[in-house]
């Protein structure tokens, strides 16, 4: 597995473009692929932004990735700086044990299926509120094999424990998906710390995403030193 952090220049024309919708995306961070990739090379990707709108883009793969093309088309062609880096992932993954504790972060497509009369499955719903992604994410880690830590205040207008997460980013995204079919998907950043209770569950988590949406920049969770 490797982990692949490459850097975006969103002055760009072409990172407007890309940037404006997860479908081109998804179709650009593929291209660093061969196209022989089985349905169990999962590839998980992930934008940041921080406060100088300098924007990263995360990759969890089974193969190492070329973004050339990426460089080419979005990113600092001329510099001597790298534009992106890769890495293997596989010493982490080997390193995670019960009680380890990590700071990590995690953009998600928060949904839930609504039922019917006589218990008949509906249609999937997404979470839309502070509370209700809050109570998603807490019972995705309970399989996904970690915990979130206590913190010093609860969220607003949750009514669980005070927990150390804070959702850093949340915005509805419409895009245009196949034959001009659109598309609503509403994304959700967590950040916090957590712990680990179940290794093995916790690196299919980073290995194989959290939730649905995940060709579209959701379910990628990392880890960071707390």
């Amino acid at each position: 597995m490797f982990l692949t952090r490459a850097f975006i220049n969103p002055r760009r024309h072409g990172a407007v473009r890309l940037l404006g919708s997860p479908q081109r995306m998804h179709a650009a961070v593929l291209a660093g692929f061969p196209p022989v990739l089985s349905e169990d090379d999962r590839v998980l990707w992930r934008l940041d932004a921080d406060s100088t709108h300098k924007v990263s883009l995360y990759i969890v793969s089974a193969h190492r990735p070329d973004l050339t093309h990426l460089v080419e088309q979005v990113g600092w062609p001329r510099s001597d700086v790298p534009s992106w880096a890769t890495k293997p992932y596989t010493s982490l993954l080997d390193r995670l044990k019960p009680g380890q504790r990590y700071a990590f972060r995690l953009t998600a497509n928060p949904t839930y299926v609504e039922f019917v009369s006589g218990n008949q499955r509906g249609r999937r719903r997404p979470h839309t509120t502070v509370e209700h992604q809050t109570n998603w994410l807490l019972k995705q880690s309970a399989k996904a094999g970690f915990r979130v830590l206590p913190g010093s205040s609860p969220l607003p207008g949750s009514e669980e424990a005070a927990l150390n997460l804070r959702l850093v980013d949340r915005q509805r995204i419409k895009f245009t998906k196949g034959e001009g079919r659109q598309v609503t998907l509403y994304q959700v950043t967590y950040q916090g710390l957590l712990e680990v209770t179940d290794e093995h569950a916790l690196r299919a988590a980073l290995t194989q995403g959290i939730g649905r949406a995940r060709a579209y920049g959701c379910g990628l969770l990392t880890l960071a030193r707390p």
